[in-house]
């Protein structure tokens, strides 16, 4: 509690000064946007950088980037590139998109790392999934790619089968990575922890971190096939429809006022209906805030508002962006864009904090 508390304390001190600060880890995933006009062609560039280093396939001609990857093949991918991988059991068996970022977060000697991460949410009792901690890892480093509107149907759930493009993609991303970038996520984990709960954050940030390793879809607010207003999508998130599913797609036991207490879909909406007698700064967050990112930081207004998530507390928030659902640590553009949050809890008023641990904006 007491390094989390001096964390948050530095990083308002650092938002308040107008100090620099360290670029956020999160490595924008590029080669989709590049490809727009060629949906058939995403992931040429890393195709290509993949045979080219003889692995994959002896040919761009013969990859079949619509096929999913078995197990031994990528087994075989990550041997002819010089990472140790024995051949697997069931070999022709269909990679998940989940074991494959597993994998890939093993190779680069990260296992420990993600494993620190799902037993911290396992020992603040909140029931995480067994790949909580190698999607945020694979996310973070930027292993999965954004496919952006226009190729929604791209998108894959963590537990579908990986297309041997996927794969293509986040094997090219793997081999860009430098060992700089591998102690980063190092030291990132090492202050990542949850702070004592109550019965009702826990509740909140157990559900946000179930939806962990989902897809960025645009206008997207369910984990299953949506109608949206251009057609149907995958399921998977934007980040106001991620905040949306978290509080008011599914009830809340007990707490039938807590659904209601975000009215708006958007985060300019979201963000507006928040007195600014009722905003919480960054000093005074709490597990289970809504956090919101605006284009002047502390002087956003309302229509300002571009990014929002929830706080989980220790300096990190859940949200939907380029790299899907993932963990995020509060740092970099995050943390100079942050612009105020609000307590649906408290609103709710199912909790209850003290005037003086508030900070105001």
């Amino acid at each position: 509690m007491r390094r989390t508390a001096l964390l948050l304390v530095l990083l308002a001190s650092a938002l308040a000064s107008g100090a620099a600060v360290a670029a956020p880890l999160v490595v924008e995933p590029q080669g989709a946007a590049a490809t727009l006009a060629n949906p058939a062609g995403w992931a040429d560039k890393q195709i290509r950088a993949v045979v080219a280093r003889g692995a994959m396939a002896d040919s761009v001609a013969t990859f079949r980037p619509d096929e999913p990857i078995t197990r031994g093949e990528l087994a075989d991918a990550l041997a002819m590139l010089g990472y140790t991988s024995p051949q697997p059991l069931e070999s022709d068996r269909p990679v998940l998109i989940r074991e494959l970022d597993a994998r890939l977060v093993a190779v680069l000697g990260l296992s420990s790392v993600s494993r620190s991460i799902r037993l911290a949410a396992r020992d603040a009792e909140l029931e995480p999934t067994p790949y909580l901690g190698t999607e945020t890892i694979a996310r973070l480093l930027g292993l999965r790619v954004n496919h952006p509107q226009g190729q929604e149907e791209l998108e894959l759930l963590p537990g579908q089968p990986a297309t041997r493009a996927e794969a293509a993609y986040s094997i090219a991303r793997l081999l860009e990575l430098g060992d700089w970038q591998k102690q980063q996520i190092a030291e990132l984990a090492s202050w990542f922890s949850f702070p004592e709960l109550t019965d009702w954050q826990r509740v909140v940030v157990a559900r946000a971190l179930r939806f962990v390793g989902h897809p960025y879809v645009w206008a997207g607010f369910s984990e299953r096939p949506q109608q949206l207003y251009y057609g149907t999508a995958p399921g998977g998130f934007d980040c106001s429809g991620f905040v949306w599913r978290v509080y008011k797609a599914q009830p809340f036991g007990d707490a039938p006022l807590l659904t209601s207490t975000l009215k708006g879909r958007t985060t300019v909406a979201m963000s507006a209906e928040v007195p600014r007698s009722q905003r919480v700064g960054l000093a005074a967050l709490r597990p289970a805030d809504v956090v919101f990112f605006g284009s002047r930081g502390l002087k956003s207004k309302p229509q300002e508002i571009g990014h929002m998530g929830i706080y989980v507390g220790g300096g990190w928030f859940v949200h939907s962006s380029a790299n899907g659902v993932t963990l995020q640590p509060l740092q970099g553009g995050y943390l100079t864009s942050f612009a105020w949050g609000r307590s649906p809890l408290v609103e709710a008023g199912l909790e209850v904090v003290e005037p003086q641990g508030l900070a105001r904006l």
